[in-house]
Order: C-alpha cells, then structure tokens, then sequence
C-alpha cells in the first residue's frame, strides 16, 4: 500500500502545474520530443543493426540468402501491417496508452529474438518487434506533429530524425563490436533496458489525449492489405530461388501474384467507399501529400533496399569483420544527425524543394560511387560514398516531412503520419525482396559468363594454375595433383566472388536510377509560398 501512495504522490508531483513536466509548461513538449526520440532510435536501431549481423545468423542457422532475408523483411512487412492500423487504435483507445503498448510489444519481441534457435522462431519474433516498432514510429510522428506548432515544427521533426541518424550511425557498429566479441544475440538483448527506460518515461510524463470521433475498425481493408504485402513479397523472392525449378512460371508463384492482385483491388475499392477507411486514401487528393508519398515509395525501395547490401560484400567479398562493416557506417548517421536541425530551420523559412533536391542529387551520387565495387576496392572509396548519403538522406528527411504535412488540418495528422510510414516500409520491403532476387539472378549471370570467359585450354589458364600449384605443394605440402586441383578451385572461387560483386553493383545501379526518379515528385510539391499565393487568390475571387 505504501509504494502505491509514493507512486501516485510522485506522479502528483509531476503534473503540478508548477512542474516543467506539466502540459501547460512551455518546456513539456520537448521533454515528449526526447520521449519520443527515444523509442525512434530503438525502433530505427533494429532495421540497421540487423544487417551487421546477417552473415553470422547465416552461419548460425546454416541458411541461404533467400531464406534470412526474410529477418529483415518480416520486421518491415510487420511495422508496414500496424502503421495504418496504430492510427486507428491511438484514436480509440488514447496515443499515450497504445504507444506505451507499442513499445511493450517491442521489448518483448526483442528479447525472444535473442532467445531465437532456428530462423524460424527469429522470423516470428522479428514479426512481433515489427508490430511494436511500427506502432512507435506512426504515433511518434503523429504526436510530435500535435505537440508542436507549425513555426517550429520543422525544428522539431529536424531533432526527430537525429534520433533515426543515431540508429544509422551507431546501430551497426554497435552491432558488430556485439556480434563480433559476445554473438548476434546480444544485439537484440541490448534493446530491453532501453524499452524498459521509455517505457517508464512515457507513463510518467506523457498526457493522454483520446479522439472523441474515433471511426470503427475496418477489418476488410485490414484483412486485404495484410494479405497483399507478404503474398506479393513471398512470390517475388521466391521466383527465382534455388529451390524453385520453375521460376517465374512455377503454379505457385503465378497463383501468389493473383492473390495479392485481387487483395490489393480490394483493399483500393474498400478504403474509397467505405465511410471509416483503415487509411484514408482520399488524403491522396492534397496535392503535396500524393507526391510526397511517391516519393517515399521510391525513397524506400532505393534506400533501404539497398542498405543491407553493403554489409554482405564488406563481409563476404572484404574479409571485414562484423565490427568493420559496422564502423563504415558511423559517418553516416553523424553528418546525418548535424544536417538535420539545420536544414529544419531553414526550411522553415526558405523553399525547402531546394535542400531536398540537392539531397536527392547527393544520394544518387552515393549510389553511383558504388558501382565500382570489386574485391580490390580501396577503403576510402567505400567511405567518400558513405558521406555523400550522410549529406543526402540529412537534407531530404525534415523538409520533405515539413512540406508533405504543410497543408493537412491536425486532425488528420495521425492517419497521415501512419500513410507516410506505410509507403515507406512498402517500398523498403519491396526493394529488399526485388534486389535479393536480382542479386541472385546477376550473379549467376555474371558467373556464367566469368565462367566461359575462361579457356581452360589457354596457355595463360595454365601458367597461373601451374603456378600455384607449385606454390601449393611447397608451403601446403600436397601431392602435385591434389595441389593442381586446389589451385583450378581458388580460381573459380575467384571467379565466383567477382561474379557475386558485380552482382552488387548490378543492384546499386538500380537504386541511382530509382533514386534520382525522385527529382519529379520533389519538383512538382507546391512550395509554401505558392500555397499562400494560391490562398490569396481564392480570396480574392
């Protein structure tokens, strides 16, 4: 009885009117925006951290490429399912109590991810992280939106996303000093005190603030969508696995794609006639929340598709360790994190097309550097691409959120929030799964052509075998024909390595070519003031 008398008295104290963590005090909406940037970084940290660690959890679990991917894409495929949902659930039930439950169910399903024994249960408990991130990152937004004016707004979405520069930058060097000195458990174990930290956080200083016109459920569109994504995502990594023979024609795949088709119409029908849509697609009738969505979708598919790529050949193709793979990215989220409140500010004073088109620009070029990848790649090449999409993602990011909200009612800002988020997992999802499996296809198609590319017959194909078989069978002490057959087996491992990095740079063409198509949703968002302008002219008519 006595702890729950000094517990109801501490949180007395807190909401005294005289305490800065009182609604009314002018400094409580930072101390929410810390709150918030909290859960952010954990729920961001755990879409980056992962990937340090992929070719460990392959090791572990003795699995393919096609088969762990799916670590990543279950946890974006989860956060996409409840993005819409969590607006719906804020409204109903209060932002404060489901964000509190959001990050609950991300504590929990981080620490059965540590506790995982096959890739399996990984998968299953990646799902059940993705739900709580997903609902963490929707309502963050919506409440950060809500909390702050619009003058300072763009400042306060610029600190936002210091906390997703943070997790870009830290996530995966933290992940590899743990996965490299303790196993890839412990990168899922280090998120529990944290949760366990915002969580006592939101219950203490976070207000409650309910809807009172809360629309009901609709589970149609729920039940559509969520049968749309992971069928359509299950079909498009499966076309071209080893373990399907038929590839694209296979029965299965072709009956995949149809059910996600007939899933998709229904949901786009449902969500346009029904009273209380689960997303409010008629929110894509504002001019600059459709473009800024397109571009999110693109954004997504060239970005998060392919950050999981350079891990795989910093590890694979490099010889890095888990560790160094995770350094490389430390810039990042540094200049990252510098640019972001800068560049806030400015946009809320100046064009911010201007910053979002530079950064933009400074993407593509990053993706351009890597191209060039091959197993003799100076180090400083790899990291001067590194920095141009520290600039570039810092630039983008808080003008582009300031611009796209800029002419939605508050009200309306949860569902906006979570239809931003979901376009952006959509598109992360389906790059992930499209340039997996382009990765495989060129592959092959490079090792084919490697391959016949190699006379075995020629004099030069000789001369380096014999020659290293003669090195073989003096420092290996092997027998001259079982150091000839190692040698014909270093060069097709050769050959197999560079075959698998052109594969990569294959992929990363394809994310300059998808990035810069971004120019064209940035370009044609009305500026500020030509909304004003606009304003002015109705009024005047």
């Amino acid at each position: 009885m006595r702890k729950v008398t000094v517990w109801h008295r501490i949180r007395r104290n807190l909401r005294n009117r005289d305490s800065l963590y009182h609604p009314r005090s002018p400094y409580y909406k930072w101390f929410v925006l810390a709150n918030i940037m909290l859960g952010t970084f954990m729920a961001v940290l755990d879409g980056t951290i992962v990937n340090v660690g992929l070719p460990k959890i392959m090791a572990s679990f003795g699995v393919s490429l096609d088969s762990i991917q799916w670590v990543i894409t279950a946890y974006m495929l989860a956060m996409a399912a409840m993005l819409p949902t969590s607006g719906w659930l804020a409204d109903k039930f209060g932002y404060k109590k489901v964000y509190f439950w959001g990050l609950f169910l991300f504590t929990v399903g981080s620490l059965c991810c540590a506790m995982s024994h096959n890739e399996l249960s990984l998968i299953c408990s990646r799902i059940l992280q993705g739900l709580g991130a997903g609902i963490v990152q929707t309502l963050g937004m919506a409440i950060i939106v809500r909390e702050f004016p619009p003058s300072q707004r763009g400042v306060a979405l610029g600190f936002w996303a210091i906390a997703s520069a943070a997790s870009v930058s830290f996530g995966p060097l933290i992940g590899g000093y743990l996965v490299d000195n303790f196993g890839w458990q412990l990168i899922f174990d280090v998120n529990v005190p944290v949760g366990v930290f915002a969580l006592f956080f939101t219950m203490v200083i976070q207000r409650e603030v309910k809807n009172p016109n809360a629309r009901k459920f609709d589970l149609l569109g729920f039940m559509s969508v969520s049968i749309f994504l992971p069928v359509l995502l299950y079909a498009l990594t499966e076309g071209n696995s080893a373990s399907n023979a038929e590839g694209w024609r296979s029965p299965y795949i072709l009956l995949c794609f149809a059910i996600s088709g007939f899933a998709l119409i229904t949901f786009i029908s449902r969500e346009l006639t029904t009273t209380h849509p689960l997303i409010n697609l008629r929110l894509l009738r504002n001019h600059n929340f459709a473009l800024g969505n397109i571009f999110m979708m693109i954004f997504g598919m060239g970005m998060f598709g392919s950050t999981f790529l350079l891990p795989l050949y910093l590890q694979n193709s490099m010889n890095y360790t888990a560790l160094q793979s995770g350094a490389v990215f430390l810039p990042v989220g540094i200049i990252q994190g510098s640019i972001s409140p800068i560049v806030g500010l400015t946009s809320d004073k100046a064009n911010p097309k201007i910053p979002i088109c530079i950064g933009i620009c400074l993407l593509s070029l990053s993706f351009l550097a890597n191209t060039h990848f091959s197993f003799m790649s100076e180090h400083h090449n790899i990291m001067v691409s590194l920095y141009l999409r520290g600039f570039g993602m810092g630039m983008i990011f808080t003008p582009l959120s300031s611009l796209t909200l800029l002419t939605l009612p508050s009200e309306q800002m949860a569902q906006a929030s979570s239809i931003i988020n979901t376009i952006r997992q959509i598109g992360g999802s389906l790059g992930i799964a499209v340039f997996t499996t382009l990765l495989t296809a060129r592959a092959n198609f490079h090792s084919q052509v490697y391959g016949q590319a190699i006379n075995s017959q020629s004099e030069a194909f000789a001369s380096v075998t014999r020659n290293m078989s003669y090195y073989i069978q003096e420092h290996g002490g092997s027998s001259l024909a079982s150091a000839m057959r190692q040698s014909q087996m270093i060069v097709s491992s050769h050959v197999n390595t560079q075959a698998f990095i052109e594969g990569i740079n294959d992929d990363f063409r394809i994310a300059c070519c998808l990035t810069i198509l971004g120019l064209i949703p940035a370009l044609l968002m009305y500026s500020k003031r030509k909304i004003l302008a606009k304003g002015n002219e109705s009024k005047q008519s």
